[in-house]
């Protein structure tokens, strides 16, 4: 569902949970809980789980016999819980009958479909009729301080060739048209869009500069333009954080859109 530059290998997974979990997704975790779990879903489908920062804000959050159906490699985090069934699968072929969950929630996952309108089309098929689908995007990075930053100080550091991951990817499915008109093709037409702005902290710019550069599969862009650079374009990312932030903590403003659908 990636290319080989959008892969969340190596080390990468683990500096994303220990630094940009907390950095930028917590708190959207937090959110999309809220929203589903007014829902009362019983059976809740989680796709594009990741590390699992959705799932263990679900799991914490819905009742004892509730039942949840994660897919990805989150496992490992969430620990022994009879509730949580995890399964392996691909977001636009989805391997469950028609009308099966209470709920399907994704955090952050949409932009990575390969075919958004078929995976829209799966989470819908699986829902029981007049049930939501809960997702989150990002804005345009103009609207998320940090990765703007730090995209522009890697563009100076490869002039020629600028790594541009967070702006092709993360940052690349904000229209909010375009958003419901692929919901709308795949069959969805209660669609909601909520603008959430929130503060994205970090202890120090090179904390910040480690977790975007190194935790990312920005970082497979660094290294296949030149490997050896990897520090030194981390680096370069801190001092442009710090500069535009200042030393020691430093905060700046993160925007995602959260969207509700249903059949």
């Amino acid at each position: 569902m990636a290319t080989s530059k959008e892969t969340f290998a190596g080390s990468i997974p683990e500096i994303y949970d220990r630094l940009l979990v907390p950095l930028i997704f917590e708190s959207y975790a937090r959110d999309l809980v809220r929203r589903l779990t007014k829902t009362g879903p019983r059976h809740v489908l989680e796709t594009a789980a990741g590390t699992g920062v959705l799932t263990r804000a679900i799991a914490s959050a819905l009742p004892a016999d509730a039942r949840m159906t994660m897919l990805d490699h989150a496992r490992a985090r969430q620990g022994a819980d009879k509730r949580i069934q995890w399964q392996q699968a691909d977001a636009t072929a989805l391997p469950f009958a028609d009308q099966s969950f209470d709920a399907v929630a994704c955090q952050f996952g949409a932009m990575f479909f390969p075919d958004r309108i078929k995976g829209f089309s799966e989470a819908r098929r699986v829902l029981k009729s007049g049930r939501s689908f809960f997702f989150n995007v990002w804005d345009k990075i103009s609207e998320n301080d940090f990765a703007d930053t730090v995209t522009h100080a890697l563009g100076a550091v490869f002039p020629t060739d600028p790594p541009l991951f967070f702006v092709r990817t993360p940052h690349g499915y904000h229209d909010q048209k375009q958003i419901r008109a692929d919901l709308t093709k795949a069959g969805f037409k209660d669609i909601s869009i909520d603008a959430v702005e929130a503060k994205s902290r970090a202890r120090s710019p090179l904390e910040a500069a480690i977790a975007y550069c190194q935790g990312t599969p920005l970082r497979n862009e660094i290294e296949s333009r030149n490997g050896a650079r990897l520090e030194d374009a981390t680096k370069r990312a801190a001092a442009a954080l710090a500069q535009r932030f200042g030393e020691g903590a430093i905060e700046g403003c993160i925007r995602a859109y959260v969207i509700t659908a249903a059949s």
